[in-house]
């Protein structure tokens, strides 16, 4: 809006005071019947704290008065971190008594009252809250004669909640609930609430995902508009539809997923052209479904994705899209974009086409069976496939050239191996097995990789608005940590300039195969920044990429969704400028949404698996693992079992010695003995107690 920047820039100047909103609607030229909308206009810019009323009620750029702005991060203990909204500040300690009723994830004010120094952050205190992030609070309710008090399961959030008699609303001690927040914290008091929602007893099958999906508010069902709009879509695709396409059907296309998969929103193809391959991907076509503007639209952009917590998927799009017309199930017709890319032999895309196609999937194959074909030449699941058999050993030769190309670039490559936890039918879990990346999954990744960069690049020498997806270089800091941290195992990485993800790269290699490669390799990644959608054009750090985008998910992801639909008005000549100039100003919200709903997601999958994993060790208190110090903190040391759950050995529970962690030289040593505990040194540790609420478990040392 051309009037907030307007307002920034006058603010700027150097003469400038801060004013009334009187006076700067008499320097602005209001007129009266204006003077309500430009008060308004004054009002989000403070909402969204590029400006700030002081206590003379007059208003001031933030940044001119030695003020930032951005979210708390709380701690259980009281006090909180700041993390500006500027990228390139760092964190801010806000003391327990600074923080002055805000609470986790709300959007505040700070005044830096202590500059910090080479190892200490800056300090600060909040000075205004300006949006609350926890209206509702998910916890366990405890009950008192006359009142009671919800423990909220989020431990960031520092305060219990005091729930008066009249707002108790039927909830008995021990249940899960929702309490809504009526009054704000203040110095010395607890925020206090009315329970609006009974989830259920603690234990109670499905409770503890409930608590979870209510914890991050996430969405439970679809709207109904969304859902009749979802019905009345036809099943059956029209000839008029398959004559404005090209027709791939007779295309040996499949698809490769997970034995659990319902969603396919991915196909392959492979042809040999000469000496190069023609790779075809073939992806659901969402956007001829999903109209922009629509509900369907609005919702799955308010989502902004699917999470996948265990047992349950809330998916962005209706089952009636999602497992339905959009998925590219066999044997059946389905509207695509297709990407064909014609490759060397040194992984070079030589020439590509984007289409919109229509295919016909010849089989819906599994990654394990695929494997069991390419690494062991097992071909007892491929009974009458032969033309896809053959096809499959193509597409393998073809991953291997890709992988060579990307790990010639610099592209790191982490090779984890992924925990999946076994319920049983009532929702307890009953093993917790590694999941290892084999080559089929290894080889859809590679084509969804070079398709993606492919798309990326075409789109930006095309010079039109369009999302990209960008991954930043690391902090100094982080690295350099990292480097001190790897000296320990004898490694290091060489040169003190600007990092290249070769180095990194050449890192994961040397530790490959080693007790400690998922260590480092996690102590890496962690130092990394996160990769983001961006409607500015950006790198790929950890790919060593120059383009690169999200465009072969769009039933799960938002953003290739949109990335669709630009590709489609471009191939059709439609991008007007008009139209490029809509897209310039929605893009960037776009990025930053669906950036925060990913975020999310993330976060609430880990939550759900945290507390899976903190269940199954809580039947097994008193056995004895062996595992590998993964983290050492000035409390204590982590341990990482072979099946990748994680517990504390804390201080107290180490009881031969008195230990204290040396920062300097990176390990744990005991007072009196000299005895050291380093990172990646393999213990033996016997499960000690569990804590469900806090979802923590600890350990003590077995010598």
């Amino acid at each position: 809006m051309r009037i907030k920047t307007n307002i920034i820039d006058f603010m700027e100047e150097k003469l400038y005071k801060p004013m009334l909103k009187e006076e700067l609607a008499v320097q602005f030229g209001i007129e009266e019947r204006e003077t309500k909308e430009f008060y308004k206009i004054l009002n989000e810019m403070e909402r969204e704290g590029s400006i700030i009323k002081i206590r003379n009620e007059r208003y001031g750029l933030v940044s001119k008065m030695n003020l930032v702005v951005g979210k708390l991060q709380g701690n259980e203990r009281g006090f909180a971190f700041f993390i500006p909204d500027d990228r390139g500040m760092e964190d801010i300690f806000i003391p327990a008594e600074g923080t002055n009723g805000a609470m986790h994830e709300d959007r505040v004010v700070v005044k830096i009252t202590n500059m910090g120094s080479k190892d200490r952050r800056d300090e600060g205190e909040v000075i205004r809250i300006l949006e609350r992030a926890n209206n509702t609070i998910v916890g366990t309710y405890e009950s008192s004669k006359n009142f009671g008090f919800v423990i909220p399961d989020d431990t960031k959030i520092a305060y219990d909640v005091f729930i008066p008699k009249e707002h108790i609303n039927g909830a008995k001690n021990n249940q899960k609930v929702v309490v809504e927040i009526v009054r704000w914290p203040e110095k010395r008091r607890n925020p206090e609430g009315k329970i609006v929602d009974i989830l259920g007893c603690v234990g109670e099958k499905g409770v503890d995902i409930l608590s979870i999906i209510k914890q991050f508010k996430l969405p439970e069902e679809f709207p109904p508009k969304v859902k009749q709009q979802a019905n009345i879509i036809e099943e059956e695709i029209s000839e008029e539809e398959i004559k404005n396409r090209v027709d791939l059907r007779d295309l040996n296309t499949f698809t490769i997923d997970g034995p659990d998969a319902k969603d396919f929103d991915d196909a392959v193809s492979i042809e040999k052209v000469e000496n190069n391959y023609r790779l075809g991907v073939h992806i659901a076509d969402v956007s001829h479904y999903v109209k922009e503007k629509s509900a369907l639209d609005r919702e799955a952009y308010k989502r902004g994705n699917s999470i996948y917590l265990i047992d349950r998927v809330i998916p962005m799009l209706p089952e009636e899209l999602s497992n339905g017309i959009c998925s590219l199930n066999p044997n059946v017709d389905r509207l695509t974009m297709s990407v064909f890319m014609e490759i060397d032999s040194e992984g070079n895309v030589i020439k590509h086409e984007i289409v919109e196609g229509v295919i016909r999937s010849k089989a819906r194959l599994i990654y394990d069976e695929v494997s069991d074909l390419l690494e062991k030449n097992d071909n007892k699941a491929f009974e009458g496939l032969e033309k896809i058999v053959d096809d499959l050993k193509l597409m393998n030769e073809l991953c291997n050239i890709l992988n060579e190309r990307r790990e010639r670039r610099g592209s790191i490559d982490f090779d984890f191996s992924e925990a999946r936890i076994i319920l049983d039918d009532k929702g307890k879990p009953i093993d917790i097995v590694k999941e290892d990346r084999r080559i089929a999954n290894r080889m859809i990744e590679e084509f969804m990789l070079v398709c993606n960069e492919t798309v990326a690049e075409q789109m930006y020498w095309a010079e039109v608005p369009f999302l990209f997806r960008i991954h930043e270089e690391p902090d100094d800091e982080k690295i350099n940590s990292f480097n001190k941290i790897i000296h320990n195992f004898g490694y290091m990485i060489k040169g003190s300039q600007e990092i290249h993800p070769k180095e990194l790269q050449r890192i994961t290699k040397e530790v490959k195969g080693k007790k400690e490669e998922t260590l480092i390799n996690t102590i890496m990644l962690r130092s990394l920044k996160k990769a983001r959608y961006s409607s500015e054009h950006n790198a790929h750090f950890g790919l060593a990429a120059q383009y690169y985008t999200h465009f072969t998910s769009p039933i799960r992801r938002y953003p290739d969704l949109q990335i669709h639909r630009i590709i489609k008005s471009f191939n059709k000549g439609r991008l007007s400028s008009k139209e490029q100039a809509r897209l310039d100003s929605i893009l960037p919200k776009v990025a930053d949404h669906t950036s925060k709903t990913e975020k999310i997601a993330e976060e609430a999958e880990r939550e759900v698996d945290d507390l899976k994993m903190t269940e199954y060790m809580s039947e097994r208190v008193g056995n004895v693992y062996e595992g590998i110090i993964s983290s050492l903190m000035h409390y204590g040391m982590y341990v990482q079992l072979e099946n990748t759950i994680e517990g504390l050995v804390h201080f107290e529970n180490m009881i031969d010695d008195y230990y204290e962690f040396d920062e300097d030289n990176y390990y744990m040593i005991g007072q009196n003995t000299g005895k050291k505990y380093r990172l990646g040194d393999v213990v033996k540790v016997r499960v000690v107690d569990t804590n469900l609420i806090k979802r923590t478990i600890d350990f003590m040392l077995v010598h």
